[in-house]
């Protein structure tokens, strides 16, 4: 049985945890033995976002070193996090050639999770889902990682489930890190923007691949007392209710 690493990421790890463990259940049922390195922590983005060239440096030493010393495939499930690995990592150490080098290694073992279980297996739910879904494509998985399809075909395998279009899907959420803090009221136009979208798909269920954006839109969609689902993609394809036996109502729906 092959092994893979999973990154779980600070917001997965510490605000949606069951997502984590749908992405490790997931991968279960793929066949794979999922480890989970003890010691990782953040992977410097916000650091790095922020101007902070040291500080994330000194973020991403310890996640290489961590993530080195561990074998097989590395899983991201973030295009936001997967993105500072695979690409930030190198512009970071781009005067260092032995950390530049030892960045390039493990970057070159990490996959975001929607695009390594589409590109390795098919999925689908334990049980067919009776749903209408749309999908949020995040700016760092798309556009930073080139990910678009792989989601929408995973959504798709899913018994029982419509994917419904969204208008303008492929304009930011609001979300952007730091972004929503320093510009909040810009950051709060473009989450009323993109809820208007939601509603007129008609969605039940709002699925992303970014743990930051599905928080941003779930709080907003709460703070309105819109009744739709907000879901990480790992949850929609481990049995429709992010294992949680709760009649569909997994994910972020209760923020």
């Amino acid at each position: 049985m092959a092994t893979v690493q999973l990154f779980h990421t600070c917001l997965i790890n510490e605000f949606a945890p069951q997502a984590g463990m749908s992405v490790v259940r997931v991968l279960e049922r793929l066949g794979y033995t999922v480890e989970v390195p003890d010691a990782q922590t953040c992977c410097g983005q916000p650091a790095f976002n922020a101007g902070f060239q040291d500080e994330a440096r000194t973020a991403a030493r310890h996640t290489i070193a961590v993530l080195e010393a561990t074998d097989g495939p590395i899983v991201l499930p973030s295009g936001s996090c997967g993105d500072m690995v695979i690409h930030q990592y190198l512009a970071l150490f781009h005067d260092d050639l032995h950390w530049r080098e030892r960045a390039a290694a493990v970057a070159a073992r990490c996959e975001e999770f929607s695009s390594f279980v589409a590109r390795h297996h098919a999925v689908a739910a334990t049980a067919p889902i009776d749903a209408t879904v749309a999908y949020h494509p995040s700016c760092h998985l798309l556009r930073g990682l080139g990910i678009d399809a792989e989601p929408k075909r995973l959504i798709a395998q899913v018994p029982g489930v419509t994917r419904v279009p969204l208008a303008a899907e492929d304009e930011c959420c609001g979300f952007g890190g730091l972004f929503a803090i320093k510009h909040a009221d810009i950051s709060t136009r473009m989450l009323e923007r993109k809820i208007a979208q939601v509603i007129a798909s008609g969605a039940q269920r709002l699925v992303s691949c970014d743990m930051g954006c599905l928080l941003h839109l779930a709080g907003g969609l709460h703070r309105r007392g819109i009744d739709i689902t907000v879901q990480h993609l790992a949850e929609l394809l481990d049995r429709g209710d992010g294992g949680r036996g709760d009649g569909g109502r997994g994910g972020l729906a209760s923020l």
